[in-house]
């Protein structure tokens, strides 16, 4: 009897120890993998995009920082204006200001997700009170695993031959979705109870709350996941979490059990039932009054969506994600802070001139739509601003809607058409310092009459604009009037592989040297165009754009510094005799749309039209590019100058509104320069022509023929006059050491 005993309880001991190590090796497995990552940070590869610091000026309109980063930094605010800014650091009255980096978006490569991260104490207590009425009314008083709830699932699950019945505590729930799947398998739930039993071990109760407030999912803003009640605070209340009220707190509370289905936005009634169950488990739990519970139940949702909202900055976001991964080689193997080159009142004034105008051309292509013809697919559009000086990239949208289409266009390559044409014309006017058998200017004469081109035993006859031709022109008119066939002969004359060279230059990757170069035939990116088009804006020098100004850990180490890329194209004269061509286009030509529109600072740029319509502008410190066109190809059949213009102007004037960018100077020609008074007919020097400008050196020596002033007089009584030039007129500038 005492030998069975004896082998009873060596048999038990033997269980046990087995059952014991059995438990203890995949606990300490799982300890030891929660152990690195808390180590490392709960929410590891967790990145957050900054913009780039806001210079606030007084007059401005009031910038769409938070509150407390503009009343921190002095700014004071009246009537929709910055009324005055007094300098935090010597109380003194200034003019202007800069607001450090604030958060763009927290994201995380677990997915496309949105987090406001937060700390325990910026949680209200009325929403940890709701959350946990709702979620788990004895969090404070369980060591992780709440055995009654347990037990009475575990009743329900077994009396319905079924897994359904949720037991989960916060602090399961927080182990469950940072290191296990959704399954409802015994395994996984028993692998849950050994990290949930380790994180109580671990973490305090105020550690455990803050990082389920930072992970919990509540929803979704258009492609991306919204996590945590920070974020869910700004999107469904436009709020800092710290000011959620209480039926606003019992709302976002509400959504934890099913995001998509209680989804205010969609479902108000779904989620106004949620929220007040919420409001009576606090009331039960003694967290609020009946006085308050009543009130609350009779408020209505209260949704004010965040406004200013940056939909469209994700095709940025995605540019910035994609430079930090290869400037880093690979992504950051911990959380990291992203310092980007984002102007949000740039991004916005982007965001809402697309809208507009966008809605301008739908309805131009409606109007021309067959009655009983179906509607078919929209127009996209593409918008990069960008520092021509620095390459700083201010403002960008890829597409007019990122919730439907990810696809970037600011990456895809299509003709340019005439917004290459000053390519033609930078390298016919390059002549004048590279040398050669001609020196060509802005007043070289070219016949814009129809013409037949062979290249590689083939034939090329391009066509003006509605078929019209202006007989002999200087290359400043040609420009200006975008004119085809004089703008391929220049081509012609200066020789295709030069223009194609000067193009590869500036950045321009798919060039070939064929008359078509001259139209803009070959594809490129909006992004290259853009790049290209620094040389003129940036006195003759490429820039590289970017995206980022440096990436730092998360213990503020520098990971990476942008470093300024540049490349010399054009002399700076050269440059400035294409600013000035191009000056002359809003003057008098094809983009004089924008001086009419009403934006009056100094400025040049160019249109395009191809199979879609193009505007290329700056000022002498903001470049903007501007494409609309259909996805699968097909046709625009509207002008650059009736499509991209619009857009690029009402976004430019919105810019102009802020002394950083309306404080643009006009452009000044470098030292070598002269001005010459000109007559565009004939490109001779003349007293009362048209000024232009020349390389010194280079400008006309023959003066047209001295005429008399003549005066028609009009049918009507009015009077046509015509200025008679008499004599040259050179006007030199002093000379420049």
């Amino acid at each position: 009897m005492r030998t069975t005993v004896k082998w009873i309880l060596a048999g038990s001991a033997v269980f046990l120890a087995a059952s014991s190590i059995a438990i203890a090796i995949p606990y300490l497995r799982l300890a030891k993998r929660v152990d690195r990552q808390l180590a490392a940070g709960t929410f590891q590869h967790t990145f957050t995009y900054l913009a780039a610091p806001e210079i606030v000026s007084v007059g401005d309109p009031v910038p769409g920082s938070e509150p407390s980063a503009l009343k921190r930094a002095g700014v004071q605010v009246a009537n929709g204006q910055v009324s005055s800014i007094k300098d935090p650091s010597t109380n003194q009255n200034v003019l202007q200001i800069e607001i450090p980096a604030q958060p763009i978006i927290n994201m995380s490569d677990e997915g496309r997700v949105k987090r406001t991260m937060v700390k325990y104490p910026d949680i209200p207590p009325v929403l940890a009170h709701a959350v946990i009425s709702v979620e788990d009314k004895r969090f404070f008083e369980h060591s992780g695993l709440d055995f009654l709830r347990i037990a009475k699932a575990s009743y329900v699950d077994m009396k319905d031959y079924r897994k359904e019945q949720g037991a989960s505590t916060i602090s399961m729930q927080l182990a469950r979705n940072l290191w296990l799947d959704h399954g409802k398998s015994w395994k996984r739930k028993l692998t849950e109870a050994f990290i949930t039993l380790h994180l109580e071990h671990k973490l305090t109760k105020q550690q455990i709350l803050e990082d389920y407030c930072n992970l919990v999912y509540l929803g979704n803003a258009g492609t991306f996941s919204v996590n945590g009640f920070g974020e869910a605070a700004r999107v469904y209340f436009n709020k800092d979490m710290r000011n959620l009220d209480l039926p606003e707190s019992a709302t976002l509370a509400g959504l934890i059990q099913r995001p998509s289905y209680l989804n205010p936005f969609h479902h108000p009634e779904r989620a106004l039932e949620r929220r007040n169950l919420v409001l009576s488990l606090m009331y039960e739990n003694k967290y609020i009054t009946k006085a308050q519970l009543d009130q609350a139940v009779q408020a209505p949702l209260g949704l004010h969506p965040a406004t200013g909202e940056l939909a469209e900055a994700a095709y940025f976001l995605d540019l910035a994600g994609s430079q930090a991964a290869k400037a880093l080689d690979e992504r950051p193997s911990d959380s990291a802070k992203i310092y980007t080159t984002l102007d949000p009142r740039l991004q916005q004034a982007a965001e809402q001139s697309i809208a507009d105008g966008m809605r301008l051309v739908d309805k131009i292509l409606d109007g021309r739509r067959k009655k009983g013809q179906p509607a078919g697919a929209r127009p996209q559009v593409a918008l990069i601003a960008l520092d021509p000086h620095t390459g700083e990239v201010k403002a960008l949208c890829g597409g007019r809607d990122y919730a439907s289409s990810q696809l970037n266009r600011i990456l895809s390559k299509r003709p340019p058409g005439s917004v290459f044409k000053p390519f033609v014309y930078a390298a016919a006017l390059n002549t004048a310092v590279q040398g050669g058998n001609q020196a060509f200017t802005q007043a070289s004469t070219v016949d814009d009459s129809p013409a037949t081109f062979e290249f590689a035993n083939q034939t090329y006859s391009p066509n003006n604009f509605k078929g019209e031709f202006r007989g002999m022109v200087t290359f400043r008119q040609a420009l200006a009037h975008s004119l085809n066939v004089a703008t391929v002969k220049v081509g012609e004359m200066v020789g295709f592989d030069t223009v194609a060279e000067l193009a590869r230059q500036a950045g321009l990757s798919d060039v070939g040297a064929t008359p078509a170069v001259a139209l803009g035939a070959y594809q490129e990116t909006p992004l290259e165009l853009a790049r290209a088009y620094t040389v003129f804006a940036n006195d003759g020098v490429r820039v590289q754009p970017t995206f980022l100004a440096e990436v730092n850990d998360r213990n503020g180490v520098l990971l990476y510094h942008h470093t300024l890329e540049t490349k010399r194209v054009l002399d700076p004269r050269v440059a400035f005799l294409m600013v000035d061509m191009l000056q002359e286009v809003m003057r008098s030509g094809t983009a004089a749309g924008v001086r009419a529109r009403g934006f009056r600072l100094p400025a040049a740029g160019k249109t395009g039209t191809s199979h879609d319509g193009w505007f290329a502008g700056f000022t002498s410190n903001l470049l903007c590019l501007v494409w609309v066109g259909f996805d699968d190809y097909s046709e625009l059949g509207l002008e650059g100058a009736r499509s991209a213009l619009p857009i690029w102007t009402e976004f430019m004037l919105e810019a102009a509104r802020y002394k950083q960018y309306r404080s643009a100077k006009p452009f000044t020609p470098p030292a070598g320069l002269v001005n010459v008074g000109v007559d565009l007919a004939s490109g001779q020097a003349c007293l009362g022509g048209a000024m232009s400008y020349f390389i010194a050196g280079t400008e006309p020596t023959s003066e047209c023929a001295p005429q008399e002033i003549e005066v028609n007089f009009t049918p009507a009584g009015g009077a046509e006059q015509r200025v008679v030039p008499v004599a040259a007129v050179v006007d030199r500038p002093p000379t420049q050491n």
